[in-house]
């Protein structure tokens, strides 16, 4: 596709519904703005509730705010109608129609557009080879499979040539194998196209493996916006730490700082971390240890009993009290270390720059 990559630009986005119960208003999107770089894969994630769908119908046009301005690439686009926006929607239903065979569904758009029959032709064979469906543009959509059928889906909005490719939740009704697999497809193909790509999810690790950028929204806001490493390794709250992959949350003290370090009391052990958000000396506060960057052993720096022990292949999954406070442990490739019983006392042992303040 030769065509302009577009970016995104959300200024100060509201979206107001009312309670059908109690009849009170609320925000299900406020005050957010982003602004989403041309030929970026970008996820919006959260839990059910948040506001991603609603921010993605407004991008779409499928929804109206009632607070803000949206740009596409530089160009207001509140006023336009979804048809006339320079946007294409990949459905979680995929919304495909039953009575056309393939090639019809995916031309659907361009035959709207009065194309010519020979343009129209060449651009679906283009584009169903790109989704590997060349040489099944004559089966019906109903003797499709579920992945089939959401390749279908892609091209159909990929042939129409958008600035912007929007999913919502496609990959929902797929079974967990083909997600996995379909997630990689489509991330190589935004890539080989090069188009700007939002995407919304309520799946953590689809998040992390297909997006350049993640951001995570509750209750109608941005709590963070940043890469996957960034969201993951500096949640910037408790609820970003606890929300992306699995955390450990211990209650410690800040007892001193300085510059990018500080010095923290936990379960009455001193320990100096080189990641914390801007904690101040006598803040109670949390350290977040993720599963994989403790290990068990016989030295270390918090002492811990064994609660539950489980091999599980790849690792072994610990349960463990430091104190009062109970952790997950996972350790991986154990197949050369020793492994603690349930009952046993061990220590935590990992590294300071893997763990951090909140």
């Amino acid at each position: 596709m030769e065509k302009e990559k577009k970016g995104v630009r959300l200024e100060h986005i509201s979206k107001i519904y009312q309670d059908p119960k109690t009849g009170k208003e609320f925000y299900a999107v406020e005050n957010t703005t982003l602004d989403i770089e041309a030929g970026t894969f970008v996820t919006l994630l959260g839990p059910s509730g948040c506001g991603k769908t609603t921010t993605l119908r407004m991008i779409a046009g499928f929804e109206s705010p009632d607070e803000g301005e949206i740009y596409l690439g530089g160009e207001a686009i509140n006023h336009l109608t979804p048809n006339k926006r320079d946007t294409a929607m990949v459905f979680q239903s995929y919304a495909l129609l039953p009575h056309y065979n393939v090639f019809d569904n995916v031309a659907y758009g361009l035959k709207i557009r009065k194309l010519p029959k020979e343009e129209i032709r060449e651009r679906v064979m283009n584009i169903l080879k790109l989704v590997e469906m060349d040489g099944m543009e004559s089966r019906m959509t109903n003797q499709l499979s579920g992945g089939q059928q959401q390749r279908v889906a892609l091209a159909r909005a990929l042939v129409l040539e958008p600035g912007v490719l929007l999913f919502d939740e496609p990959l929902s009704n797929l079974d967990a194998k083909l997600r996995v697999s379909m997630r990689t497809e489509i991330r190589k193909i935004q890539q080989k196209v090069g188009i700007t790509a939002i995407y919304v999810t309520h799946d953590q690790s689809e998040a992390m493996s297909i997006s350049d950028k993640i951001i995570i929204m509750s209750k109608g806001k941005v709590e963070q916006a940043g890469t996957p490493q960034e969201i993951y390794y500096h949640p910037n709250s408790r609820f970003v730490a606890d929300f992306i992959g699995e955390a450990n949350f211990l209650e410690a003290e800040v007892l001193s700082t300085e510059e990018e370090k500080a010095r923290i009391q936990v379960a009455g052990k001193q320990l100096e971390v080189n990641n914390f958000c801007g904690a101040k000396i006598g803040d109670k506060a949390a350290l977040v240890l993720r599963p994989e960057a403790v290990t068990l052993a016989e030295q270390g720096y918090l002492e811990a009993t064994v609660v539950l022990s489980t091999f599980m292949g790849a690792y072994q999954y610990y349960q463990v009290l430091v104190g009062d406070m109970e952790l997950q442990i996972t350790d991986y490739n154990p197949v050369n270390r020793r492994v603690y019983q349930a009952g046993e006392k061990a220590f935590l042992d990992f590294d300071s720059q893997g763990v951090y303040i909140l």
